[in-house]
């Protein structure tokens, strides 16, 4: 029977082994896009030859889905921590200041995340439960009549805009005349613009 130290020795080793190869896939999938992925450049930046990564994650695929879940679920966690709020606008924007200290604090995750992943099947299940959280304080705004625009799609791709540029402003240096509160006043903006005040029917907007 296998003595404690060795079974928790083997335990370290395999997840170093994991962790070793997430990693060089997750640097591989930034450098060169999901097409330019190879197993061959893969073993050459981990170390661990193409059985290994197999005996870990069962094929590339796998080892695909199992970084971008990883991901993921690093920003589900930083979104449920959003405190609850009843009322949507204040809720939404919480959480894109939330997705904004994410992508900055973890550019590679956050390149990663937005690299395109082309037709791979069904997304990560943490992806699913990050945009629902996104999504349900924007549907209350649009029944509420509150979105100036009638175009829910439009809505969120403005959204996805300026919260990008936030982040990749951030991610090349922040230069020194650069607001300190700017993230938080270029959400605010972006807000204004796409939120009516409560109680408020934008011209164009659904009732």
């Amino acid at each position: 029977m296998e003595s404690q130290p060795a079974a928790k020795r083997r335990l370290r080793q395999r997840e170093e082994a994991r962790r070793a190869i997430l990693e060089g896939t997750e640097s591989l999938l930034v450098e060169d896009g999901y097409e330019g992925f190879s197993m061959r450049r893969l073993a050459e930046r981990c170390g661990y030859t193409a059985p290994t990564v197999y005996y870990y994650f069962g094929d590339k695929q796998g080892l695909l889905d199992a970084l971008l879940e990883e991901r993921m679920a690093g920003l589900l966690q930083r979104l449920r921590r959003v405190p609850a709020s009843e009322d949507p606008l204040e809720r939404i924007r919480h959480l894109f200041l939330a997705f904004v200290r994410f992508g900055i604090k973890n550019p590679t995750h956050y390149r990663l995340l937005m690299t395109p992943r082309g037709d791979r099947g069904e997304r990560p299940p943490s992806a699913e439960k990050c945009e629902a959280i996104f999504l349900e304080p924007m549907h209350e705004l649009a029944e509420a009549g509150r979105l100036r625009v009638a175009d829910d799609e439009a809505a969120r791709q403005v959204a996805l805009v300026t919260l990008h540029g936030l982040i990749s402003l951030r991610g090349a240096g922040s230069p020194s005349e650069m607001a300190k509160n700017l993230n938080e006043i270029a959400v605010d903006v972006m807000l204004a613009g796409l939120i009516a005040p409560e109680a408020t029917t934008a011209p164009g907007a659904r009732a």
